[in-house]
């Protein structure tokens, strides 16, 4: 009998052991998950397998972000973007004159007549025209379709401008139609700047230090966004300029991005190291109508810039530019790339075009009027 007991309470500590351990297992994997400590759970995987951050994970939700080309020579920024049965648009440049190429594009892929989520970045005409047509042949967007929710720029230095003011007056009104409104700042600040828009895919309302603090530049005050669709980013800041780009930097926790909107149309004073360095773009999308022969060799400054092409060609030779600008002073101008669309799905990434597929450094443009770097030679 002394025995068995003795066999019976050695069973019972082994148990205890066991399920101590399990606990303290249970523990660490849970202060690791959540980010409190760090332990390279890869180390012990066999070695034939994938480690974690090897597997790309795989959302059921579709994602098409379209750049269009907007009718004339100032090609200022207007995106569509269609997750699964959501439509987002940002922006609606560049002219009041620009809603009908808009519209008839939209209306291909929106066929309710709703966007579920407007994003308007910043005021310049170039980006929020079409937001306030008023004529029939030039209607606002928000004459146009019922929209949802509207997020924009939560400072201006234009206040006293006309477009301003008729663009207030057609927010309102659509406001009063049953439009829920926010700034990006009134998003940030309730702390719910994560909207759902499909199974997998969300809109993230990235913070910024010129939604709340005065700038000289007009651009600082974009309002900047990310699509996130399971660890696949896409990335668009508006026109936001170097310091609010370093603000951006380190106001957000930034991951690596499938796809990044040039900031500011390509411009010297946008897309800079602080910002590309951490996102590290795999392709690059400019809005913008590369300049014409005598305007290009006049200014080098006409978008996309060489220093834009310099920054970010360290990081990707993937760059596609909507329209070329055969001679600004006319208004003649034609596709570079096109419409540009951009799509990510579970089988993965694909690219199509309304003009060609060329690559920004293969265009005859870019070989007359740009120096190439030496990472795209």
């Amino acid at each position: 009998m002394a025995k068995r007991k003795r066999k019976n309470n050695v069973t019972k500590i082994e148990i205890t052991i066991v399920m101590i351990i399990v606990v303290i297992l249970a523990v660490l994997f849970a202060l690791h998950y959540f980010g409190v400590i760090d332990i390279p759970f890869a180390q012990f995987l066999p070695k034939n397998q994938p480690t974690p951050a090897d597997v790309h994970k795989v959302v059921s939700g579709e994602v098409g972000i379209h750049f269009l080309e907007l009718g004339n020579k100032f090609t200022g920024d207007c995106t569509y973007i269609k997750a699964g049965d959501t439509d987002i648009l940002i922006d609606a440049g560049s002219r009041t004159n620009s809603v009908p190429t808009i519209s008839s594009y939209i209306n291909k892929y929106c066929t309710d007549g709703v966007l579920e989520y407007v994003i308007v970045t910043h005021a310049h005409q170039d980006h929020y025209a079409g937001f306030a047509g008023t004529t029939k042949a030039n209607s606002s967007i928000f004459d146009l379709y019922e929209c949802k929710t509207i997020i924009d720029f939560a400072l201006s230095n234009n206040e006293d401008s006309a477009m301003y003011k008729q663009y207030q007056s057609k927010l309102q009104s659509e406001i009063d139609a049953g439009a829920t409104h926010y700034t990006a700042a009134d998003v940030r600040k309730s702390g719910k700047y994560k909207f759902e828009l499909s199974d997998g895919v969300e809109l993230e309302i990235l913070d910024s230090y010129f939604y709340y603090n005065k700038s000289s530049d007009e651009n600082n005050y974009s309002v900047c966004c990310m699509i996130n669709q399971g660890d696949a980013h896409f990335l668009f800041t508006g026109d936001l300029e170097k310091e609010g780009e370093e603000h951006l930097v380190e106001m957000n926790t930034l991951p690596k991005v499938e796809l990044f909107k040039a900031g500011h149309h390509g411009s010297k004073t946008s897309s800079n190291d602080a910002l590309l360095s951490v996102i590290q773009p795999k392709v690059v999308c400019v809005c913008c109508c590369a300049g014409s022969t005598e305007y290009t060799t006049a200014n080098e400054n006409t978008f996309p810039t060489q220093d834009f092409v310099d920054r970010v060609s360290k990081y990707t030779d993937a760059v596609y530019v909507t329209t070329i600008c055969t001679d600004y002073k006319n208004d003649n101008h034609t596709s570079m790339n096109g419409n540009i669309s951009f799509y990510s799905t579970k089988d993965g990434i694909k690219m199509s075009f309304s003009a060609n597929d060329t690559k920004l450094k293969d265009t005859e443009w870019f070989k007359k009027y740009r120096i190439c770097p030496e990472k795209w030679s």
